[in-house]
């Protein structure tokens, strides 16, 4: 990627130019059918339209933000020495607005976290290509994924609704439609090409795994419908790549694989519960590839792997390369980490593995992440740096939930509240605790002990990823 483009999350801003729109007599009416043939398809995308775009719909998300404005803000000597949080607090309101999808006639519907995240509490209003409003509920959200499932408050209505496609289905050269509210315009219908698929370098969420698209997206279309020639769901547009903030005929989509998966865990009431593998992987580069008996990079290497894990009881070792998940190929980590979380719970997967240049079979069983240890959530409180920070046992349910390789033992940061010290400290959400005045942290119960003896000052060991951050903080 070069240093003038960047990947866009297309959230717009409200407000459109008004246009003079001019009026011409109705043409006679016409009966349209959804076209049978690629002759046929050759004609219009209307009745395709007509289909698709009554489930997309407008998400407009309206907050109240706190923000300290100081009389010194441009003083470079006063933010030093007070920092952000001297001045007077006030309110003000932020406004966004994205696309979504009715994915359920009973009022569920699917957009991008992007789109409704932020500070302070969210107001939700959904607006229907027909004109009608409905306030809506965030009911699920799963950052990992980028996906937000909504519900809409209205008794009693049926809703236009889309059906979903298998995006395994999709090949390159496919044709579809994007349709959303682009700059905010109004409901917009594009259309291009399907121009590649299993993009995992696209750096938008933890499972990596696009459909690339030549179809016009711009801002305001995160959450929008991308739709097949039956009219069916095979994508959430997410993000474009762009130079300008505007589309430049490269965009991505969410697979519908993985939405549907989203929407099935908010029907069932819960959270979005994953198979665990239980083993780190790595890419498989071209020296990689000679030495493990491979005839092209490619593929998922098993770095180590957990006891009694899911890969470890299929018979899988280090120095594995999946290659496979039910015949469909696996290219790296990221497309591994795909075609494995979208089977679901329950049953098993085949995988295709390359071990020593010798192909071979593994039946993994597709079972959740175990907690173990029990996680013992912990919200930090006292005089010491860490006040503010909520903490658990890392566990593999853990570490699944925050997206993190690394599944213990150990102790994680779930969440850091505003304005404490742990947060003026820096700490984040996923931050390993490692050690404390020099010694090994292994446990809530062992940090929350050492926290609370008596101390001049504490030498703190924080894990962020592959960096190791030590930190020293006087009493």
């Amino acid at each position: 990627m070069s240093r003038f483009a960047s990947i866009v999350r297309m959230t717009a801003l409200f407000g459109a130019a008004s246009l003079a729109v001019a009026t011409f007599p109705a043409p006679a009416e016409t009966q349209r059918v959804t076209p049978e043939s690629v002759i046929a398809m050759k004609q219009s995308f209307a009745p395709v339209v007509k289909r698709a775009a009554p489930a997309v719909i407008n998400v407009y998300v309206s907050r109240k933000v706190r923000q300290i404005v100081s009389p010194f803000a441009d003083d470079p000597f006063f933010s030093r020495l007070f920092g952000d949080n001297f001045g007077i607090p006030r309110e003000r309101m932020e406004n966004s607005l994205g696309s979504g999808v009715l994915v359920s006639p009973e009022g569920l519907a699917v957009t991008n976290n992007h789109v409704i995240q932020g500070s302070g509490e969210a107001e939700i209003t959904v607006a229907l290509s027909d004109g009608r409003e409905f306030p809506a509920k965030v009911i699920l959200k799963d950052e990992r994924t980028d996906l937000v499932v909504l519900r809409l408050s209205a008794a009693g209505v049926r809703f236009p609704s889309i059906e979903f496609s298998d995006s395994d289905s999709l090949e390159v050269g496919d044709l579809v439609l994007a349709i959303g509210d682009p700059f905010g315009v109004g409901q917009t219908v594009t259309s291009g090409i399907v121009s590649a698929l299993a993009r995992t370098q696209v750096g938008i969420s933890d499972y990596q795994f696009f459909i690339q698209t030549d179809a016009a997206i711009n801002p305001g279309n995160s959450g929008g419908a991308l739709v097949d020639m039956d009219g069916h769901l095979v994508g959430i547009n997410t993000a474009i790549f762009s130079r300008s903030g505007g589309s430049q005929g490269i965009g991505f989509a969410i697979p519908s694989n993985m939405v549907r998966l989203v929407v099935q865990a908010a029907l069932q009431g819960g959270t979005v519960q994953r198979p665990w593998f239980g083993a780190s992987l790595q890419p498989v580069t071209q020296d990689l590839a000679e030495s493990l008996g491979l005839d092209r990079p490619g593929g998922a290497l098993i770095k180590d792997l957990r006891a009694k894990g899911p890969a470890a009881e299929a018979g899988l070792k280090a120095g594995d390369v999946v290659v496979s998940v039910d015949g469909k190929p696996v290219q790296d980590p990221e497309a591994f980490q795909y075609r494995f979380a979208t089977k679901g719970l329950g049953g098993t997967a085949e995988l295709g593995i390359v071990r020593r240049g010798q192909a071979i079979a593994a039946t993994v069983q597709l079972v959740p992440a175990v907690e173990d240890p029990p996680r013992d959530t912990h919200e930090l409180a006292g005089r010491h740096p860490l006040v503010g920070a909520k903490v658990a046992n890392l566990s593999p349910a853990v570490a699944e939930e925050l997206g993190i390789e690394d599944d213990g033992p150990g102790v994680v940061v779930l969440d850091v509240a505003p304005n404490t010290p742990a947060a003026r400290l820096g700490v984040k959400r996923g931050d390993l605790v490692i050690g404390l005045n020099n010694d090994k942290v292994t446990s809530v119960a062992g940090l929350v002990k050492a926290l609370g003896a008596p101390a001049d000052g504490w030498r703190l060991s924080l894990q962020r990823g592959d960096q190791v951050y030590n930190l020293a903080i006087q009493g």
